[in-house]
This record gives structure tokens, C-alpha cells and sequence, in this order.
């Protein structure tokens, strides 16, 4: 309930009291409090902004090329040589390219930028891809699966 009637107070709605209703306090530390909140949303938008800037200055010239073009890019896995494709986002995002065409869902602890989820993940294939396969879980049918579906036919005539 507390939770509930604070997230009314930081979004400015009113809130029930019985008959009466209560409005957003305008006093210094309410008004501190809610500027505080919209400085971290700034925060995390910038850190987003900072995440694909340090994966942009990672990538290959021709893994760069394929992300400008289409939001994702190919890397090799250091063990098998198999190509994985890594689609923008934070989870379900990375694709076998090679039969058995498989999704893959692997991601790093914490609440990272997406661009340092892909990062992270460029570096864990490229690296060590049979330590990283031993965690990642495969999926089907998933939101991606579309999106890769459409850039295997636009990349081979399908």
C-alpha cells in the first residue's frame, strides 16, 4: 500500500484518504526528490547512449557495417568457429547461423545498458564460446525469432 501511494506522490496523481484527497506535496524535499528521479531516467539514458558508443568502438569494421545497417552483427566462436549472429537487445538476442539454427538467451549479472549486454556477449563468444554455451539456454518461437528469420532471407535470397 506505502509502495502504491509513493509511486502516485512521484508520478503527481492524487491520491485517496479516506473522503478526502491528497495532492503532490510541492515542499523542497518532495520537489528535490522528484528531480533526483527524473536526473536517474536522464542517467540511464545516458548510460545507454555510453554503452553502444563503447560497443561501436569494439566491434570490427565489418561487424560496425552490420550494425549501422541492420542493428545486429555476426561474431565467430573462438572454439568451434560457428557464426552467431547478435541482434540489438539485452536477452534472446543471440542466433546460431550454422544448423542446427538455434536461439540463444545469455547475459551478464546486473542491470547493464544494452550495449554492454551485446558487448559482453561479442567478448564471451569470441573468447570463450564453450563456457558460454554451458550457461546459454536455446529458445524457439520467440520475438527474435522473426527478426532473424527476415535477415537470414534479406542475406541469402531466401
Amino acid at each position: 500500500m506505502m509502495v502504491a501511494a509513493l509511486n502516485r506522490l512521484i508520478r503527481g496523481s492524487p491520491m485517496q484518504a479516506g473522503p478526502a484527497q491528497m495532492w503532490l506535496c510541492e515542499c523542497d524535499t518532495c520537489v528535490s526528490f522528484r528531480f533526483v528521479k527524473a536526473a536517474h531516467a536522464a542517467q540511464r539514458l545516458d548510460a545507454e547512449t555510453k554503452s553502444r558508443i563503447l560497443l561501436r568502438e569494439w566491434l570490427t569494421p565489418e561487424q560496425l557495417a552490420q550494425y549501422a545497417r541492420n542493428r545486429c552483427f555476426e561474431v565467430i566462436g573462438s572454439k568451434t568457429g560457428k557464426r552467431y549472429l547478435i541482434q540489438e537487445g539485452r536477452q534472446q538476442n543471440v542466433f546460431e547461423l550454422e544448423p542446427p539454427f538455434r536461439g540463444w538467451c545469455f547475459i551478464p549479472d546486473g542491470s547493464l545498458a544494452t550495449g554492454d549486454v551485446m558487448l559482453a556477449q561479442k567478448i564471451a563468444l569470441e573468447t570463450d564460446e564453450e563456457e558460454t554455451m554451458k550457461v546459454a539456454l536455446p529458445f524457439w518461437g520467440e520475438p527474435g525469432l522473426n527478426q532473424f528469420v527476415n535477415w537470414m532471407a534479406a542475406t541469402w535470397g531466401v
